[in-house]
């Protein structure tokens, strides 16, 4: 098990009454105003935690985050992973059955957002607190809580890694450049994608960075189920239309270190070598392409610090606490701002990864080794 990293964790408190005009949106779902939770939590009782299938190396090292914090705690728990070839009914049936065994918490790893909106009333009808984990849950009001990294903030370090490395290693400008973003069933994907465009928009304004390919809104940038095929197929026929000849491809915007590596591997095929290529996740198969400067960069997002987050503000609600939250119009779920507790990404390059992980033995093993 990795040790953690102090990852900064917001802790301004929601301000009280702000959420009631972000709330009283049109329902359709049914559901009921969902602000608060009418749970009590106590020492003992079963805490459920329902997780995507595993495919990435985050989701694998949740599972056993979970069931240490939650026993650490003194709660039970129940953990499951949505199956990859249904993960969406896999995922309605295991939190179903969460709230039949009388789970009084239930943290949920969506699958798909947008789809979860019966079962999570049912879990608030049935008393329980409903807790989204690192993605949230749309067009609900019956969701209490969010725990999550500061994913708009992700996206936004992102493309300032982009631009620094373009910087670096390609000289001067414009910089030619595509942009990737992750799966529209991902209620992440779009937030990533807005931060990254916060910042690269005015860069494509202003001339500084040419999209050769003119593809630049989420629709048609958006990789369906983070399938790292998909991605490098993508690229494959991008450098294929737009990169013949001299054409350079100087960056890519990748929203993760799967994605990043098929891209990679597109591009090596084609001839194309050294583009700057950004990440996240920090994947151990991607710490020694970072630090041989193959990839550029990645983003560390401690699983651990993140799965015990949303355990203390079980805890907190167990001892009578008020959750410290934050409220951010980036976590609107399409029916209210959902208050949440967030956690703080970290930006590592080759220049910082030793540091970035050193109270990670895994990851400052390979960023040592190089």
């Amino acid at each position: 098990m990795r040790k953690k990293i102090v990852a900064g964790v917001s802790l301004a408190l929601i301000a009280g009454l702000a959420l009631s005009g972000c709330s009283a949106r049109g329902n359709s779902d049914g559901s009921g105003s969902g602000s608060g939770s009418s749970s009590t939590i106590k020492k003992g009782d079963l805490i459920g935690v329902a997780l995507p299938a595993k495919t990435s190396q985050n989701w694998v090292l949740a599972g056993a985050a979970f069931k240490k914090s939650i026993e650490k705690a003194g709660f039970k728990a129940d953990i499951q992973y949505a199956n990859a070839g249904s993960p969406v009914p896999d995922q309605q049936s295991q939190i179903s059955g969460m709230v039949t065994k009388g789970a009084k918490a239930v943290i949920i790893g969506a699958a798909d957002g947008s789809q979860l909106g019966s079962q999570v009333k049912a879990a608030k009808s049935a008393g329980a607190t409903v807790i989204a984990w690192d993605r949230n849950i749309l067009n609900t009001e019956n969701v209490d809580y969010y725990v999550a990294f500061n994913n708009f903030k992700v996206g936004q370090l992102q493309a300032q890694a982009l631009l620094k490395g373009l910087g670096e290693k390609k000289g001067d400008k414009p910089y030619n450049v595509e942009i990737f973003a992750g799966s529209p069933d991902d209620a992440n994907a779009t937030v990533f994608f807005n931060g990254a465009m916060d910042v690269l928009q005015p860069k494509i304004d202003d001339g500084t960075i040419k999209v050769v390919s003119g593809q630049t809104s989420f629709q048609k940038v958006a990789t369906q189920g983070w399938l790292a095929q998909k991605a490098q197929s993508r690229m494959t026929d991008l450098l294929a239309q737009y990169y013949t000849g001299d054409t350079e491809l100087d960056g890519v915007l990748s929203p993760n270190d799967t994605l990043a590596r098929a891209i990679l591997t597109a591009t090596k095929a084609a001839g194309k070598d050294n583009p700057v290529v950004t990440g996240q996740d920090s994947e151990t198969a991607s710490i020694p392409l970072i630090m041989q400067g193959t990839q550029y960069s990645t983003i560390y997002k401690n699983t651990t610090d993140e799965a015990q987050a949303a355990i203390d503000l079980v805890s907190d609600l167990a001892d009578g606490k008020k959750p410290k939250t934050v409220s951010d119009k980036n976590n609107d779920n399409g029916k209210k701002i959902v208050p949440t507790v967030e956690l703080t990404p970290v930006l590592v390059t080759k220049d910082n990864a030793v540091e970035a992980y050193s109270n990670d033995e895994t990851l400052e093993a390979l960023a040592k080794k190089g």
